[in-house]
């Protein structure tokens, strides 16, 4: 595919999406993490069956990072949501859950905590925004969880500050709720509330992570929380067809992860705050006649970039900018709202660190450039 190689022939890359390195690449890197002496996460060891050995350490690690009783594997996010909430419900008698319409439960799973599991929906808000104290007490009906994506993604990895987060937990705590995180991407949450991860995820009565989102992992996910409600999780994890034979690669990349990537991730927020000024800078000066980076500051290392020009448009500037320059500055554009008006998704992680706010600014012009040809006809 045209755009796949001009992406993997670029000599420079501001972000890269996990799943484009190649097979033999992540074999090396998870026969490079087993290199020390001794091999590390018990790699000199048996693989794991049903879930015991190196999955049960990383289970044990998740548990301790979050500052929770205990945490399960499993290999999806979605099932380790859907076996969260169905839980709780059991828990508190009460199916309804109050969550966001743009939450990964709402749009990137398929309505499953409803479909499968029989549970009911309410919004606190429509607004592109995490929901607030107000929004939950405002609810004209009892739910028995309360579950809050941070960051909120489709909104643009949007967090609320401290205090508003921890005043809408009480707030649910007030409603006789139980409060769900959804935390796939947790894990970069630290820089913006000024906590560490323990002090986060004790807000919360459970808590999913991913280990692919963030902390460069193959696959899988955990949900952390109490003994027991871990315990009911691992039964239904069986039932859900979760209980696989061996995950042990999983397993490896996501420890892997978790000793390379999660101590970068300040870091990575910090850059992403100069990739987002200079990006704005650049708009302005090529004379874009509307443009949004959202947020203007960014909450984590993820944020959106938003311009005025067709999605295939600017997808087609990205290509020739890569095949052209060697630089590939942004992956996939798509038009969520009106037509004409198109958003990507920016991650600022290792490949980015090296770029100079120079760097991003004279990427974009060059970007911008092949746009307005393309605009007036050329191709």
């Amino acid at each position: 595919m045209r755009r796949l190689a001009a992406w993997h022939g670029s000599e420079r890359t501001l972000t890269r999406g996990p799943a484009e390195g190649r097979i033999a690449e992540r074999l090396a890197a998870l026969t490079a993490a087993l290199t020390a002496d001794p091999p590390p996460y018990g790699g000199d060891g048996w693989v794991d069956m049903y879930g015991d050995g190196i999955v049960e350490e990383l289970e044990r690690r998740v548990a301790a990072l979050l500052g929770m009783e205990a945490a399960a594997f499993f290999p999806t996010g979605t099932m380790a949501q859907q076996v969260a909430l169905r839980c709780w419900a059991g828990r508190s008698g009460n199916p309804v859950v109050a969550v966001h319409p743009l939450s990964h439960l709402e749009v990137h799973e398929r309505d499953a905590y409803l479909t499968v599991s029989g549970l009911r929906a309410v919004r606190p808000t429509s607004e592109p925004r995490p929901p607030t104290a107000e929004d939950v007490l405002g609810l004209d009906e009892p739910f028995g969880t309360l579950a809050l994506e941070l960051p909120l993604r489709d909104a643009g990895f949007v967090l609320p500050t401290w205090d508003e987060l921890v005043a809408v937990v009480e707030a649910a705590r007030e409603r006789d709720a139980v409060v769900h995180f959804d935390g796939a991407r947790l894990w970069e949450c630290t820089a913006h509330f000024g906590r560490e991860l323990p002090e986060i995820a004790a807000l919360a009565d459970s808590v999913y992570v991913s280990f692919y989102k963030s902390v460069d992992g193959i696959s899988g996910a955990a949900l952390a929380g109490p003994e027991t409600l871990v315990a009911e999780a691992r039964a239904w994890r069986h039932r859900y067809g979760g209980q696989l034979f061996q995950q042990w690669p999983a397993a490896l990349a996501a420890l892997d992860g978790l000793d390379r990537e999660l101590p970068r991730l300040p870091s990575y927020v910090a850059h992403a705050r100069v990739v987002a000024q200079a990006l704005r800078t650049a708009f302005t000066a090529e004379g874009v006649s509307w443009s949004r980076v959202h947020p203007e500051v960014p909450h984590t290392h993820q944020f959106q970039v938003w311009l005025p020009y067709p999605a295939a448009v600017l997808d087609e500037a990205g290509v020739r900018l890569a095949e052209e320059t060697g630089t590939t500055l942004f992956r996939r554009w798509r038009e969520p709202g009106p037509p004409g008006l198109a958003a990507t998704e920016l991650t600022v992680a290792s490949p980015a660190l090296d770029w100079t706010a120079e760097d991003v600014t004279a990427a974009a012009g060059a970007f911008l450039a092949r746009v307005r040809e393309l605009m007036e006809g050329d191709g």
